[in-house]
């Protein structure tokens, strides 16, 4: 990936980024958060990473923020600015903390200057055959353990949904 390449990519998703935080409506918030998800699958793909961008579009810009805008019209879309006056000194402490981050990032940015290291891996390193083959040869059993642990939640939160439903009709 060329630097300015890179550069446009970062400055976008920047900006998608500062979209979520700075949005006050949770649905642009949300769909800021969709643009962000997307631009770093564009990095991925860039850095020919083509199965790590298909999972990013596929699991977070498909299901989490899917979830997350179901979730946000189950309970309403709509935020209220409300002032705190329990902790007044929580806007300071938040700039102060926050500027230290941004001379500790430019520290890091100013010293690293120099240019772009080159990728260690192999050129198919990211390709899903190269991450495909391990996950079915050496790392099979912890991909199986992992996938009866995500059937076992997806069966509680059913379980528990039929509770709840039948608990509703019920009275």
């Amino acid at each position: 990936m060329n630097p300015i390449s890179f550069f446009i990519l970062a400055l976008l998703a920047l900006i998608t980024a500062l979209g979520v935080i700075l949005s006050k409506n949770a649905i642009y918030s949300a769909l800021s958060l969709l643009a962000h998800f997307l631009i770093i699958a564009l990095m991925y793909f860039a850095l020919s990473a083509q199965f790590l961008g298909i999972v990013q579009v596929i699991v977070y810009a498909g299901a989490i923020v899917v979830l997350f805008l179901f979730v946000i019209m189950l309970i309403g879309g709509e935020i209220t600015l409300e002032t705190h006056e329990s902790r007044p000194y929580a806007r300071t402490a938040a700039v102060i903390l926050g500027a230290i981050f941004l001379v500790g990032l430019l520290y890091v940015l100013a010293k690293n200057l120099g240019g772009f290291p080159e990728p260690m891996g192999a050129p198919d390193a990211g390709s899903v055959q190269a991450v495909g083959g391990p996950l079915y040869t050496t790392y099979l059993l912890p991909f199986e353990l992992a996938s009866v642990l995500l059937l076992a939640g997806m069966l509680g939160g059913i379980v528990l949904a039929l509770r709840e439903r039948k608990r509703r009709s019920s009275t």
